[in-house]
């Protein structure tokens, strides 16, 4: 039997963390900008292995969709990005622009490719 995940962006991203997807992600002048390298990916140059829908417990105004990201020079990581009445629009129109062939039909965090 698997272990299920709780409904918890950080447990997710830890999970994550766990199998390799390491990296952090900002959304900085146009471009997903990798922490460490500083590269300023563009939308086609991102893949989508997953991702994940979150409403707060106590605050369905509390919305994010954690992303898990693979580039195309294969850096793993994770970028969570709020939506809704407080989400950064930019952000949000940068990951509608990744081409649908780069986000994955499989999102179960036990598979991951």
């Amino acid at each position: 039997m698997k272990k299920e995940l709780a409904k918890n962006e950080l447990e997710y991203i830890d999970e994550y963390r766990k199998n390799g997807y390491y990296r952090s992600f900002l959304f900085k002048q146009g471009a997903l900008v990798e922490t460490e390298s500083k590269y300023p990916y563009q939308p086609d140059e991102i893949s989508i292995v997953a991702h994940h829908r979150y409403e707060g417990m106590s605050n369905p105004e509390d919305m994010s969709i954690l992303y898990v990201i693979k580039t195309a020079d294969n850096k793993k990581g994770t970028y969570l990005l709020g939506y809704g009445p407080t989400a950064d629009l930019e952000a949000a129109e940068f990951f509608k622009d990744i081409p649908e062939k780069n986000y994955a039909l499989n999102s179960d965090i036990h598979k991951l490719v």
